[in-house]
């Protein structure tokens, strides 16, 4: 195990979205292994209570972020603010319930700019941030029948981008990360709901569905993305700001 003493992100705070689970948990452990002391959210306490048990530096805190309230009266004071939480649902646009729309919207992009707000005026006070925001090869691509999903993750590529402008001159850098599909709970739910919505096997959503417009032809694991969020965080990481990391196996090659 690391020293968290002298880590990079020693004597630095950061907060993670959806941090129970998937990539959330993984952006997590790294961030504590560097030092930095986390409050992971997510709308599971059980789960990043179990988090918190097993890592030095986690504090586990519980929150729907579609109760936008409730996300008001989360953690600001953080040096690193990973916004990854996020919703999938899969359904034709006549049949997309509103409210599952607007919930999603919620989530993935509303709580993303009420958490940014929020945040920024600390760190510009020490002259220092990091937002890291969890995006997708759907934030630059589309895909039928997943509207929210795509117009929430589009969204959250043009905040990510006035954030960097605004915050260039007080050290503060905004990025996104693309991956392509990774191995989580999301995805491995998503299998049930492609399946029926396109009427063929899980396997063949995986082969068919999943796969087909990577080059790469595997999941993405949730340790391969934190790494990446590292790089965001890390010393080479001061004039990286603005950009769309692509993680995608070599879907946006096309």
């Amino acid at each position: 195990m690391s020293d968290r003493s002298t880590g990079p992100l020693a004597g630095r705070t950061a907060l993670v979205t959806g941090a129970g689970s998937g990539i959330g948990a993984a952006v997590t452990r790294r961030l504590a292994a560097d030092g930095a002391e986390v409050h992971a959210v997510d709308i599971d306490l059980d789960r990043v209570k179990a988090l918190a048990d097993e890592h030095p530096g986690v504090s586990p805190v519980q929150c729907d972020l579609s109760d936008l309230a409730a996300v008001d009266t989360l953690p600001a004071d953080v040096d690193v603010l990973v916004n990854n939480a996020g919703r999938q649902h899969v359904s034709p646009l006549p049949d997309f319930d509103p409210e599952i729309f607007s919930q999603i919207l919620r989530i993935m992009l509303e709580a993303p700019f009420r958490l940014i707000r929020r945040s920024l005026p600390h760190m510009y006070d020490r002259g220092w941030g990091r937002v890291i925001n969890i995006s997708s090869a759907h934030g630059l691509r589309a895909s039928p029948f997943k509207s929210a999903y795509v117009s929430a993750k589009h969204g959250l590529e043009g905040l990510s981008k006035v954030t960097a402008l605004e915050g260039a001159a007080h050290g503060v850098t905004s990025n996104c990360i693309n991956p392509a599909y990774v191995r989580t709970p999301l995805v491995e739910k998503q299998l049930a709901d492609q399946a029926r919505t396109h009427g063929i096997s899980e396997d063949e959503v995986i082969e068919k569905i999943m796969l087909t417009p990577v080059a790469v032809k595997r999941l993405i694991e949730p340790d391969e993305v934190a790494e990446l969020a590292a790089l965001l965080y890390g010393p080479a990481s001061a004039s990286i700001t603005g950009s769309s990391l692509t993680q995608d196996g070599g879907w946006s090659a096309h």
